[in-house]
């Protein structure tokens, strides 16, 4: 028994001395998605012809990268806020709605020459609240008659992608093992897809188009649908300033708004991490 313990113990200590091993890397092993709202973000949103904008305040952080030839393995967090804020006068922003999202994150990457396709999987928790910016202290009421609920859930995602020449697609697919309120389907079906064009100037303004579909269900299966087109300054892969033109319709991405839904046009800058 010894002999063999003394094996695996060898054994072991060579396989993992043929790979690398990075704490706390300086890069994410998987780049945010572009469209997609659930990622980390640090920026503003504007709405056109609406008295409202979005600040996003977020990070994810890789922890641990273990690679291997081609082959990146990852295990990292996510702390991210988005809040919907409100334009006054004498520039006053009352803030109305804030959701927080925080979990864990894995990935795996298989990157080549010229292609790149992984994995990535979430456990994170969102909960919704509104705030003193939504309510009126004239009538001494909540705004438009809507007041605080509760709104949390916990969930799982699973997201793989395929990327080639600087076009990436991917599906997802997202388990509500808890949530609140009830009538809220527990399975998100997700489909997307973005490009990357060859720079127009030197090797640091980059144009792009990204887009993203999620399909949940509150009464019924409905979609969600966001299209991000603009710039990016900075190098590609790197961090830099985005700079675009949003269109999204479909259920609101604030939990306290849940079962409104939403169309607009917005201009939006993003600080890409």
């Amino acid at each position: 028994m010894k002999k063999y313990l003394s094996f695996l113990f060898i054994l072991s200590s060579v396989l993992v001395a043929q790979k690398k091993v990075v704490l706390f890397p300086d890069d994410l092993n998987i780049k945010p998605l572009t469209a997609n709202y659930l990622e980390p973000k640090v920026g503003c949103l504007f709405m056109s012809g609406k008295n409202n904008l979005r600040l996003d305040i977020g990070n994810s952080k890789d922890i641990l990268h273990i690679s291997e030839k081609e082959m990146t393995y990852s295990f990292g967090a996510d702390f991210f806020t988005f809040t919907k804020l409100r334009g006054e006068q004498d520039f006053h922003f009352p803030v109305d709605a804030v959701d927080y999202l925080f979990g864990i994150n894995a990935g795996i990457k298989v990157k080549r020459e010229e292609s790149e396709c992984g994995l990535r999987f979430r456990l994170s928790h969102i909960s919704a609240h509104f705030v003193d910016g939504h309510y009126d202290h004239f009538s001494s009421a909540w705004r438009n008659g809507q007041s605080p609920r509760v709104y949390s859930r916990e969930f799982l995602e699973f997201l793989p992608y395929y990327s080639i020449n600087d076009y990436k697609i991917y599906a997802g697919y997202s388990y509500l093992f808890h949530v609140v309120p009830k009538e809220i389907g527990r399975n998100i079906f997700q489909i997307g897809g973005e490009k990357f064009f060859q720079s127009v100037a030197w090797e640091y303004v980059t144009p792009f188009i990204s887009y993203d579909l999620k399909l949940s269900k509150i009464e019924k299966y409905a979609g969600t649908n966001s299209l991000s087109v603009g710039v990016k300054v900075g190098k590609k892969d790197v961090g830099g300033i985005s700079f675009m033109v949003d269109y999204f319709s479909g259920y609101s991405v604030h939990g306290e708004y849940f079962d409104t839904k939403e169309k607009y046009t917005a201009f939006r800058m993003n600080v890409d991490i």
